[in-house]
C-alpha cells in the first residue's frame, strides 16, 4: 500500500492551477490501495505576514475546496498542519542535519525574496526543511507535485538518506510525482511564468470563485500571440495554456479541441473557453458555500483528521527520539 501526501498553503482564494495541479489529481489517487493525507499548511501560510483573521478564513475555505472538489475523510485524512505538533519538531530535528548551501540552492526562496534583502523571514529561508519533516513524518512514499517543488521533495530525499546513514533506518526515502498535463498552469498575462494568487494582477489568474463576468474578462485579456490559427504549438505558450485549461474543464483531448475550433479565430475560442471554465466551476462554487455555512462541521472533520494524522506522526517521532538519543 502506498502512502501519498499532498498540502496546500492557506493563503487566499485558491485558482485552477491549485485544482488541477493539487487538489484535483488527489481525488483520482483515492482508493482502497492508497493511504492518502491531505493538510492545509498554515504554519507554511505564515512565512509571510498573515492577518490572523484571513488565515483562519482561509484555512476553512481549503478545508471546503477540498471536500467539494471530492475529498472523501473516510478515505483521505484531511487536516491542518498546526494541529500536530510533531511536524514542528521534526522539522527542529532536520534542521540540525541540514546544510546551508542546500538552502540557499532552493529557487523558490531566491525567487520570494527577490528584492527583499535583510527583511526575508528565516521561516521563509527554511521552510523547505518544515515541507521535509511534512513528506518524512508519515513515511510518504510518493509525494504528488509540481515541477517548481521538485527540488524540495529532492531536499526531503536527500535529507531522510543522510538521517538513515547517521543513525540507522528510520525514513522511507519519498518520491516525486509530476503530472504531465495540468500541472503548471500558466499565468494568463505573462505565459513564461507558473499561475500565482500572489501575482501583482488579478487578470493572471483564474480564481476558483470568480463570477462569469470575471472569468470571461479575464480569458479575453489572456496573453495569446499574432497567429490567427487555433493549434497546440508549444512554442505558442499563450495558447498552449489556454488549450490545456480548455481540455482540463472539459475532459477533453487538447487535439479534439483543436479540431472543434477550426477556421475559427481567437475571438470565438476565447469565449468557448470562459463558458467551459465557468460551467466547471460553478457547481463547484455551490458546494463550497454550502460547506461554508457549516464552519462547526468543517472544523469537526479537520479535528478528527488531525487525530488520525497524530496516531501515525507520534510514534514516528518517538522513534526518531530513541534515534538521536533524547529518548531517555
Amino acid at each position: 500500500m502506498n502512502r501519498i501526501l499532498t498540502a496546500l498553503q492557506p493563503s487566499g482564494i485558491l485558482h485552477i492551477g491549485n485544482l488541477f495541479g493539487a487538489i484535483e489529481p488527489m481525488v483520482g489517487l483515492q482508493s482502497d490501495e492508497n493511504e492518502n493525507l491531505l493538510f492545509a499548511v498554515d504554519y507554511h501560510a505564515i512565512t509571510v505576514p498573515q492577518k490572523p483573521a484571513e488565515l483562519r478564513r482561509n484555512i476553512l475555505f481549503a478545508a471546503a475546496t477540498y471536500l467539494s472538489v471530492g475529498i472523501d475523510p473516510a478515505k483521505t485524512i484531511l487536516f491542518q498542519q498546526s494541529r500536530v505538533s510533531e511536524h514542528t519538531e521534526l522539522a527542529w530535528v532536520l534542521n540540525c542535519i541540514s546544510h546551508m548551501g542546500e538552502l540557499e540552492r532552493m529557487t523558490q526562496f531566491k525567487d520570494k525574496s527577490q528584492g527583499k534583502d535583510l527583511s526575508v523571514s528565516v521561516g521563509l529561508f527554511a521552510y523547505p526543511i518544515l515541507m521535509a519533516a511534512d513528506i518524512l513524518l508519515y513515511d510518504t512514499n510518493i509525494v504528488p507535485v509540481g515541477a517548481d517543488q521538485k527540488q524540495h521533495v529532492e531536499l526531503a530525499r536527500d535529507l531522510a538518506e543522510r538521517f538513515n546513514n547517521r543513525f540507522g533506518e528510520t525514513f522511507v526515502v519519498p518520491v516525486p510525482q509530476i503530472r504531465k498535463e495540468g500541472a503548471r498552469i500558466m499565468s494568463l498575462d505573462d505565459p513564461e511564468k507558473k499561475m500565482s494568487k500572489s501575482a501583482e494582477s488579478e487578470k493572471s489568474y483564474i480564481s476558483i470563485m470568480d463570477d462569469e463576468a470575471t472569468v470571461m474578462k479575464k480569458i479575453k485579456s489572456a496573453m495569446t500571440d499574432s497567429k490567427s490559427t487555433i493549434e497546440y504549438d508549444e512554442k505558442r505558450k499563450g495558447l498552449a495554456n489556454l488549450l490545456t485549461i480548455y481540455s482540463l474543464v472539459t475532459g477533453k483531448h487538447v487535439n479534439q479541441v483543436v479540431s472543434e475550433y477550426e477556421g475559427k479565430g481567437y475571438g470565438d475560442f476565447k469565449v468557448g473557453l470562459a463558458g467551459a471554465v465557468s460551467a466547471y466551476l460553478s457547481p463547484l462554487q455551490e458546494k463550497i458555500k454550502g460547506y461554508l455555512e457549516s464552519e462547526d462541521a468543517l472544523i469537526k472533520i479537520l479535528d478528527e483528521g488531525a487525530q488520525r494524522a497524530q496516531v501515525i506522526a507520534s510514534k514516528k517521532m518517538e522513534l526518531v527520539r530513541k534515534k538521536i538519543g533524547v529518548q531517555l
